[in-house]
Order: C-alpha cells, then sequence, then structure tokens
C-alpha cells in the first residue's frame, strides 16, 4: 500500500470561477456552500463565480478558498472511504485545510475560523501600509542576511515563505520593502516583485492577532486527528489540539517553512494529493523534490482521474 500526504495550498491559489465544476456535478458540493455560506452570512456562488471585488479581501479568500478544498476532500474520500493518509501538509492558510481534512475541526467551523483569521489579519495592518515581496533568484541566506540587516537599521521586513529554492516571501513595511528592492537585486536576485497584498503574513506585524485567533481555535478544534499534520512552523508532525493551537498561533508570525516541510516527508510518503484549486503545490512540489508524484483534484475530472489511479 503506497503511503499518501494529502495537501493544501494557501492564498493567491484563487481564482474566479473555482469549484464551479464541484457545484454544477455534485448534491454534497451545493450543500457544503450552502451551510458554509450561511455560517458567515456570505454567498460562495456569488462569492466564487461571478465577477467581485471581495475575492480579493483576506477575510473571504481564506474561507472560499478552505471550502472548495473541503469539497474536493470529501469528494474524494466518498469515493475512497477506506483509504488512510499517512500525514496531512498544508502551506500557510492551508495548514487549516490540512487540519480539517484530518478530522480535527468540522469544515462549517473552519470555514469561519478562517474567515475570522483573515479579518484579524486585515485589521492588524489596517491602520499601517503593510505588503509582501517576492525574492526571484536568490538564496535563502543572503534574503535572510538583506533581512537582518534592515531589521538592524530599523525597518521592519522579515522573511515569510520559504517556497523552493530561489523563491523566498519576504513580508513587512511596504515603504521599506521598496526601498530594498535595489539590494536584493544587488544581492543577485533576479526580481524583487512586490505582490498586491495589503496584509504582511507570517511576520511580526500580525503580533495583535495571535491572542483572538487561539481563543477561537480553543473553542473549535478537537483532539480526534486521523493522522499527524505537518507544521508550517517546525516542519514537525503534531496530533494533538494543545499543539495545533499553539503552532497556528506561532504561524501568524513565524516563516511558512513549506520547502523544508516537504523535504522533511519526501522519503515517508510515496504520493501527495494536492487538494483545491490550481496545481500550486504540485509545481512548488517538482522543484523541490522532484521524486515525490503529486497528483492534484481540482474538477470532477482530475477526481475521476485520481481515483481510478489511487483507489482501483
Amino acid at each position: 500500500m503506497k503511503k499518501i500526504a494529502m495537501i493544501f495550498a494557501g492564498q493567491g491559489s484563487q481564482s474566479l470561477g473555482m469549484g464551479k465544476n464541484f457545484y454544477e456535478n455534485s448534491d454534497m458540493a451545493k450543500e457544503m456552500f450552502e451551510k458554509a455560506g450561511e455560517r458567515i452570512g456570505v454567498n460562495f456562488e456569488n462569492l466564487l463565480f461571478e465577477e467581485n471585488d471581495m475575492l480579493g479581501q483576506t477575510a473571504y479568500t481564506q474561507p472560499a478558498i478552505l471550502l472548495v478544498q473541503m469539497i474536493a476532500y470529501r469528494l474524494f474520500k466518498e469515493k475512497c472511504p477506506d483509504l488512510k493518509a499517512e500525514l496531512f501538509l498544508g502551506h500557510s492558510l492551508g495548514e487549516f485545510s490540512a487540519l480539517c481534512a484530518s478530522g480535527a475541526i468540522d469544515y462549517v467551523d473552519a470555514v469561519e475560523l478562517v474567515h475570522r483569521r483573515g479579518q484579524l489579519m486585515q485589521d492588524a495592518c489596517s491602520d499601517i501600509e503593510a505588503g509582501m515581496m517576492a525574492i526571484v533568484g536568490l538564496d535563502d541566506a543572503s534574503v535572510e542576511k538583506v533581512c537582518a540587516e534592515a531589521l538592524s537599521q530599523g525597518k521592519k521586513v522579515w522573511p515569510a515563505n520559504y517556497n523552493q529554492d530561489g523563491q523566498l516571501v519576504v513580508a513587512g513595511m511596504k515603504a521599506d520593502l521598496q526601498s530594498l528592492e535595489q539590494t536584493f537585486k544587488n544581492a543577485g536576485a533576479k526580481r524583487a516583485l512586490l505582490l498586491n497584498m495589503s496584509v504582511a503574513s507570517h511576520c511580526e506585524l500580525l503580533s495583535s492577532a495571535q491572542l483572538p485567533l487561539a481563543s477561537l481555535m480553543e473553542g473549535m478544534i478537537e483532539d480526534n486527528f486521523e493522522a499527524p499534520v505537518i507544521s508550517n512552523v517546525t516542519t514537525s508532525p503534531y496530533s494533538t489540539k494543545k499543539d495545533a493551537v499553539s503552532l497556528l498561533k506561532e504561524q501568524l508570525i513565524k516563516p511558512v517553512k513549506y520547502k523544508h516541510s516537504i523535504l522533511a516527508i519526501a522519503d515517508s510518503v510515496d504520493i501527495a494529493i494536492e487538494f483545491g484549486n490550481g496545481s500550486t503545490l504540485k509545481g512548488l512540489n517538482k522543484r523541490i523534490a522532484k521524486d515525490l508524484e503529486t497528483l492534484n483534484v481540482f474538477d470532477m475530472e482530475t477526481l475521476d482521474k485520481v481515483v481510478k489511479e489511487i483507489c482501483n
């Protein structure tokens, strides 16, 4: 029996129309849309299928991504009920989907939790000009050195997402990020690209969101893990409510070590299955651990394809 990791992407994987194929072809998907929408007062059909300004707002992006991921995962589990995951892994927001897939939180609660998480993140950055910047073509140590020197000069810039070799996203004050664009390029970066984001994820600027988020998690997460979840903060597995609350609280202000996490699990699993819109993690995995086969489920066609390959 092959060992399987169930994996989930984070913010940035969203696109208009995501989940529509599931919605049009599955009564379960329709019901999940309805229940999730009732919980947070959002019409997910309008949010996901019609042009709007809300899908780009963190408080709505997060529940939308998680909902589509959970629909993909539940449809898969419906067809492969006896298949057990070796572990669950997510990138940033995706760690909440991983937690949900593990059984530690109900999907409707998870939709509300990440909606509130998004609001807390927006609130933490509401009075400041925060942002994120992708540094391409520069090694981690060089990026870390630039950030450390900037911090010593009073600037607020931190490494935030370790995605793959030569791709590290930094977060902080937008003006400070912009002031370092040429510094990163002088250090050897091919590009230093300011991202279209109004929050600075995974850095100290979100510290005010930590306690409120932990309080919310205490009331929603349970000690009910089908398999361990890999922490973005430590790259190690956890399978208790206590650890989940503590680590996901820390995740707000600590960098996402996705690259390190994949390298840590690559020898212990045979296949990774990415659930939800697009194939963000499949692309990253090819460049991080080329021998780790990654499949993805984002519509009914890919669902049937993966079920045929894995469960038959």
